[in-house]
C-alpha cells in the first residue's frame, strides 16, 4: 500500500501536539505509558529516540513554516524533553518532568496550520529514520490526546 501524506495527516496531527512547545514540552495524564516497552524498543530505545529528535530538530529549524517558532527556543532542552516524553509514552524507563501541555503552550498562539506543519516534519523525520509506518501510528495514537492543549488559536 502506497503511503501518502493525506493518509498520515489525521494521526500525525494529533501526535504533533507533543512536539510544539517552544519553552517546554510536557506530559499530560491523558497519555499513559504502555504496559510494555515493545514500542520503545521498536524505535531503538533511548539511543533511537535521541537520533530521531536530532533529525527532527534539524528539520524543524530548516522548514520555513516551523523554523521561526523553534529558532528562539532552547533547542537542546526541547530535544531532551521530547526524548524523555516519547520514551515515557512508549513505556520506556524515562521520566518526564516538564510542564503540562496546556501551560507549556498557552501563550504561544499555535494555529492548526502550525500544528499541521510540525506533524509533516515529524513524519519526514520518522520516515528518514526508517521507522515502520505501523510503529509511527502506534506512537501517534499515544500522543493524540495532547493535541487539545496545543492548538491555542482556533
Amino acid at each position: 500500500m502506497k503511503k501518502t501524506l493525506s493518509s498520515f495527516v489525521p494521526a500525525l496531527m494529533l501526535a504533533a501536539a507533543a512536539c510544539v512547545a517552544l519553552p517546554a514540552v510536557a506530559q499530560t495524564p491523558a497519555a499513559p505509558a504502555m504496559a510494555s516497552s515493545a514500542l520503545f524498543d521498536t524505535f531503538g530505545g533511548k539511543v533511537g529516540l535521541v537520533k530521531l529528535m536530532d533529525d527532527f530538530m534539524v528539520r524543524l529549524l530548516a522548514d520555513p513554516r516551523t523554523g521561526p517558532h523553534f529558532k528562539p527556543a532552547n533547542q537542546q532542552r526541547v530535544k531532551e524533553q521530547l526524548v524523555d516524553q516519547f520514551c515515557f509514552v512508549m513505556g520506556g524507563p524515562c521520566i518526564y518532568k516538564g510542564a503540562d501541555m496546556k501551560s507549556a503552550h498557552s501563550n504561544l498562539d499555535i494555529t492548526k496550520g502550525d500544528f499541521n506543519a510540525l506533524v509533516e516534519v515529524l513524519q519526514q523525520a520518522m520516515d528518514a529514520q526508517g521507522i515502520a509506518f505501523s510503529a509511527q501510528n502506534q506512537l501517534l495514537a499515544k500522543l493524540a490526546p495532547m493535541h487539545r492543549d496545543v492548538i491555542t488559536v482556533k
